[in-house]
């Protein structure tokens, strides 16, 4: 398979910043993917498993093992159900959820319009039930194919995955996600269209697309809006850095240019600092962090 060496990460994530990975492998199956993870856990070396980097922030001192990529994990297939209404598309962990919501379109199948313009990819999605606009992973997932950290390769249904606000049992049990099934209806494919669009209108609408960032920030707090809470502490516009809490939308960090990230941390606990000060609510971000911050 592919691997590089010394690869800057900045390439490999939606905010664009972040230090090289001392090796970057490539697979192009699933039995690549497993036999690079065996040889790391027998050879003692770090590694970490990225899709699309959309929900990550890696060091300026970058990664010191593995960076495993499943971008090459992609692809899709349909299959019809039993009954006359439901499709099963299933999808490899590396694919992109814009794609996997095209692919759904093009079959006449609903269920997926809510994940058109989330950045991210099917594993990743999976592995924190990503959501938006009211639909959530956990609401059309029919099971996922995982590898366990001892090396077991199996198939869990939805049932068994725990899902739940922005988690699951393979963030929890440190599963890795090779391939996902989603469990779709047939529908009408205008009125699929029409509604992939006003989502992604809306998305155009409300939130910094301009700029790199990785989605919403912080996590939702219980019977609050992050958004709401840290623009009524007056940090819309706040910088440091190159680093930006969003003028559009204070949900946001974004890179504004050239932020590193620890431009993009120290912007985040300065964030997190001011709202626990102002409404004694402590924020816990959502970007996932890899190295020594």
């Amino acid at each position: 398979m592919e691997v590089r060496e010394h690869e800057p990460m900045s390439r490999h994530t939606t905010f664009g910043a972040g230090g090289a990975a001392d090796w970057f492998a490539i697979p192009e199956s699933e039995e690549e993917l497993v036999t690079v993870l065996t040889k790391c856990r027998n050879a003692g070396v770090p590694w970490y498993i990225i899709g699309n980097g959309s929900n990550l922030l890696v060091s300026d001192n970058g990664f010191h093992g593995v960076i495993v990529s499943t971008e090459r994990l992609c692809a899709l297939t349909v299959t019809p159900g039993a009954d006359a209404k439901t499709v099963y598309l299933t999808c490899g962990a590396g694919a992109l959820l814009p794609r996997v919501a095209v692919r759904a379109l093009k079959e006449g199948l609903t269920g997926l319009e809510f994940a058109a313009g989330i950045p991210g990819s099917v594993g990743g999605a999976a592995a924190m039930n990503a959501g938006a606009y009211g639909g959530e992973i956990k609401d059309v997932l029919c099971s996922l194919t995982v590898l366990s950290p001892e090396g077991n390769v199996c198939e869990l249904e939805t049932k068994d995955l725990a899902m739940g606000y922005r988690t699951s049992a393979v963030m929890e049990q440190g599963l890795l996600v090779l391939k996902a099934v989603f469990a779709l209806e047939k529908g009408d494919p205008a009125a699929i269209q029409s509604r992939m669009e006003e989502l992604l209108e809306k998305r155009k609408e409300k939130q910094p697309l301009e700029y790199p960032s990785a989605g919403s920030t912080f996590k939702r707090p219980a019977g609050y809006f992050a958004g709401r809470l840290i623009e009524d502490a007056g940090l819309k516009g706040l910088s440091i850095g190159g680093a930006q809490v969003s003028e559009k939308h204070a949900g946001f960090v974004i890179n504004r240019g050239g932020a590193s990230a620890s431009d993009i941390f120290c912007l985040c606990e300065e964030v997190k600092r001011r709202v626990l000060e102002r409404f004694s609510v402590e924020l816990e971000l959502e970007v996932r962090l890899l190295g020594r911050f």
